[in-house]
């Protein structure tokens, strides 16, 4: 970052944009208070309860059969405890995650696969002291609340003026400036994590680089100090099982280059599985010094480090090696750099934090899995060291990589602020969406799941593919564990697809691979009480597992529903394989999967009851909606049907099979009359055809496959003739958004599933009253592709300010919003489908473009579009 001129400027004086903070992002002053009050969805409805009451009672004996096994259910009956204190989350993608709160808090830790905690380690802090001559010393912990810890309260200082310091999120970085007016100093945390485009290597390191620069405004040099203190843990109670001891480290820079040295302390656990090494450092270089203590106990005797800071400005760097903690004994560790900083001038300061976790288990305990950043840094768990050398050299290039790719958006004038900054942040999920990146072991079974029929001999490039990226997963949610969720990852999987695109290619080569895959455990489904089998062949499952079982290895770890006879889920494989080769136009994926897609459709096939040309729903929870049934023709899944015929004879046509392209285009054919012959209303299109009271509720997701057609610019079959009629899917989305969105908080609040044609909410289920926010962020996609741009960014903003400005929802999104100011499932992977607005709006420029290339050829054209 370019120095800032701080000659002739009070730290009050200044914006941020002084300090480097770009403009876009969620900001917020570190007293802020959200206006509204929310909290988790606790109460239905009387009708919606009584419905519910047989299923809640089989929950509650599942969940005392999972105890008895020593599992969690897949889904918390009961929600995680609200707290609006989230920010932007430290560490790569599939490393595990910490998430650290816009106040400064380090408040929710996701290490081990599938695993959450969200205990404030109050420890973890950062300490400044600043030094004039003649004048007090100024300590000051930088956080702006108070702790609960007696001894900490009473040993340090706490409660830094919340009006003098702001935070800006803006992902993968976040940076909070204090201003410390008495002092003429001005601090600037930048956290920086190594997350950007068309990566695989650093993109996956469990690393967080936190760069201070110190403004001095006086004419007079200062004295400053920075401690970065460490409690060994994540604040759960087994911090105190004793065993975990401290050592402090120091690497050298490269001979003769002008590298900083690190010193640092390595904090390590006795754990039989998943043992983690954590690291704090901070570079020693020309002007700064690094000093440390390897242990304190924050419970004990945290008023003696307070002292030796205090004393002057530097830790006793003893070298004695630590102790073994003792059973109910806490300890931690703490690094300090120092430096004077020039009158009217600047310094910096870099710290990192690391974790060393390289083999993994799930709850099942069966194989270890290596992660994926052990292909560069050794799976001997001694990598910490390595780990934060690394990103202390290489992080200037990380924030290079970030700004290019985040520039140019930012800077386009046309998007407005508030879409700049949800588009950036709601990809914190990608590492703090319980996201797990490993290494396929050639010596192991893993990445195969257990039944798997698929012949050895795959296509090379493919079998390449998927031992160069590995195997990759991230949660439903933090509340819904299970695995790429197929039917959800259908929204969310736009934003892998356009910046990490093999890694969404590896993960459908492997759901690709579950299609024959049989399992015959025999479950009662929670839903209903009736037998079904775990998975059947010729179908796509609905996650890859349970993280407290073996993923991968047994996929379908969700016992509510029978998801074998689910609508949507061999649709949706379709729709996204093609949307994955129209990015890619990789011939050799296409061949790959186009006889799994032929599969998946000849099963399709036979749930066309009236063979009508299209598929029919059971009037059971039968797709991504599973509390809200459908019967006969349904808007949603019949037009996921017609979107999946026509990408099937699209791609039989690349691929020359003319006769099943044939096929497909009748069967087309004869499903576009049906569809609007029972569904089309002369507004928009019925939510289904069983003509109960509810049939005729307009749902905001109807056009969900016209959605994906045109993002790949398929929306008309090969004479022409469009898939959907272009005036009815004008007319529905106008519809939608007049009657879905502008009605409630003057259209600031997302779509509503479902409403009734009266203009009343759709309150029969839970779900068609909900807001689903990775929905609304769909639907715009849509409304932008059809040209509804204006209405588009209407209805999504309402889900960045209800969630990051009036909730209290940021970096833990929900799946679902409600009028009473409730949420359902924090922190859930379906939002990531904002990036499907982006995938439109560049495709609009990409057409554009091409539309004014055909009108007159450029020299560099030559003619040839």
């Amino acid at each position: 970052m370019a120095s800032v001129n701080t000659e002739s400027a009070k730290p009050g004086d200044m914006s941020l944009g002084h300090f480097g903070v770009p403009e876009f992002g969620w900001r917020v002053p570190l007293d802020h208070e959200f206006p509204e009050k929310w909290g988790a969805l606790k109460y239905l409805r009387f009708l919606q309860m009584i419905k519910l009451i047989p299923t809640i009672c089989r929950y509650f004996k599942f969940i005392q059969k999972m105890k008895a096994l020593g599992r969690r259910p897949f889904i918390d009956i009961v929600p995680v405890s609200f707290k609006r204190i989230y920010g932007v989350p430290i560490g790569g993608i599939g490393c595990g995650a910490i998430n650290r709160g816009w106040k400064g808090e380090f408040c929710r830790w996701s290490l081990t696969p599938g695993i959450y905690t969200y205990d404030i380690v109050e420890v973890n802090q950062f300490t400044v002291r600043i030094q004039r001559p003649d004048q007090p010393v100024y300590q000051q912990v930088l956080y702006p609340g108070q702790v609960s810890s007696q001894h900490l309260a009473q040993s340090w200082q706490w409660q830094f003026p919340g009006n003098q310091a702001q935070y800006h999120g803006l992902y993968p970085r976040a940076w909070t400036v204090y201003r410390i007016p008495d002092q003429d100093v001005t601090l600037v945390c930048r956290q920086v994590s190594s997350v950007f485009p068309h990566d695989y290597s650093d993109t996956c390191l469990p690393v967080g680089v936190f760069v201070w620069e110190i403004h001095n405004h006086a004419p007079a040099p200062v004295d400053v100090s920075i401690m970065f203190t460490w409690q060994n843990g994540i604040g759960a109670a087994s911090d105190r099982n004793g065993g975990r001891w401290n050592e402090a480290f120091c690497t050298e820079g490269a001979e003769g280059s002008s590298e900083a040295s690190v010193v640092g302390v390595l904090l390590h656990d006795d754990q039989p599985i998943n043992r983690c090494t954590m690291g704090i450092s901070a570079a020693s270089q020309e002007g700064v010094k690094v000093t440390h203590c390897a242990a304190f106990n924050p419970s004990a005797n945290a008023d003696a480090l307070w002292e030796d800071l205090l004393e002057d400005g530097h830790l006793n760097s003893s070298t004695d090696p630590a102790p073994k903690s003792q059973e109910g004994e806490l300890t931690a560790a703490a690094v300090c750099a120092s430096c004077q900083v020039g009158d009217k001038s600047q310094s910096k300061m870099e710290f990192v934090l690391a974790w060393d976790m390289p083999r993994v288990h799930f709850k099942s305990k069966g194989q270890s899995y290596l992660r994926r950043y052990t292909r560069w840094f050794g799976q001997d768990g001694k990598a910490a060291p390595r780990l934060c050398s690394h990103a202390l050299r290489n992080y200037p290039q990380w924030e290079e990589a970030i700004e290019s790719w985040q520039r140019p958006i930012l800077e386009e004038d046309f998007y407005p602020a508030w879409y700049k900054s949800a588009l950036f942040n709601e990809l914190y999920f990608m590492s703090d969406g319980g996201s797990v990146w490993l290494e396929l072991q050639e010596d192991r079974a893993n990445g195969s799941p257990a039944g798997s029929n698929s012949t050895p001999d795959r296509p090379c490039k493919m079998a390449k593919l998927r031992k160069d990226v590995g195997l990759f997963a991230y949660l439903e949610g933090h509340e819904y564990r299970m695995f790429n969720t197929y039917d959800v990852h259908f929204y969310a999987s736009f934003a892998l697809t356009m910046l990490w695109p093999r890694i969404e290619i590896s993960l459908q080569d492997f759901i690709g691979s579950c299609v024959s895959v049989t399992d015959d455990e025999s479950y009662s489904q929670l839903a209903n009480g009736k037998q079904a089998t775990r998975k059947l062949a010729d179908c796509i499952p609905h996650d890859i597992g349970d993280p407290e079982e073996e993923p991968w290895k047994r996929i379908n770890g969700y016992y509510q529903h029978d998801t074998c006879q689910w609508k949507d889920l061999n649709l949706k494989f379709v729709l996204m394989i093609y949307r994955d080769f129209y990015q890619i136009q990789d011939l050799v994926f296409l061949r790959e999967m186009y006889p799994k897609c032929k599969t998946v459709m000849e099963t399709a096939k036979l749930q066309d009851i009236d063979d009508d040309g299209l598929i029919d729903n059971s009037g059971m929870p039968d797709q991504t909606y599973d509390a809200w049934v459908m019967t006969g023709a349904s808007a949603y899944c019949g037009g996921l049907w017609l979107a999946a015929l026509r990408c099937m004879v699209e791609m039989a046509h690349i691929l020359g099979h003319d006769t099943d392209a044939s096929e497909y285009s009748a069967i087309l054919d004869k499903g576009k009359v049906s569809y609007e012959a029972k569904l089309w209303n002369g507004k928009y299109y019925n939510y289904d055809s069983s003509h109960s009271p509810l049939s005729q509720t307009c749902m905001a997701d109807q056009l969900a496959g016209q959605w994906y057609l045109r993002a790949c610019n398929l929306a008309r079959d090969q004479t022409g003739a469009d898939i959907f009629p272009a005036n009815h899917v004008r007319s529905a989305l106008e519809t939608v958004y007049r009657t879905n969105v502008l009605p409630f908080r003057e259209g600031r609040f997302g779509a509503v599933n479902g409403v009734k044609p009266n203009g009343r909410i759709d309150c029969s289920t839970m779900q068609s009253e909900e807001v689903w926010t990775g929905v609304t962020y769909g639907l715009a996609a849509s409304m932008i592709q059809e040209g509804l741009v204006k209405e588009g960014f209407q209805t999504a903003s309402g889900i960045y300010h209800t969630c990051y400005e009036r909730a209290g929802l940021g970096f833990q999104t929900p799946e679902a919003i409600m009028l009473k100011q409730a949420f359902r499932s924090s922190g859930y992977m379906r939002p990531l489908a904002i990036w499907a607005m982006q995938w439109a709006l560049e495709n609009r420029h990409k057409q554009a473009a091409l539309e004014d290339a055909v009108k007159s050829p450029g020299e560099n054209c030559n003619g040839n579009i």
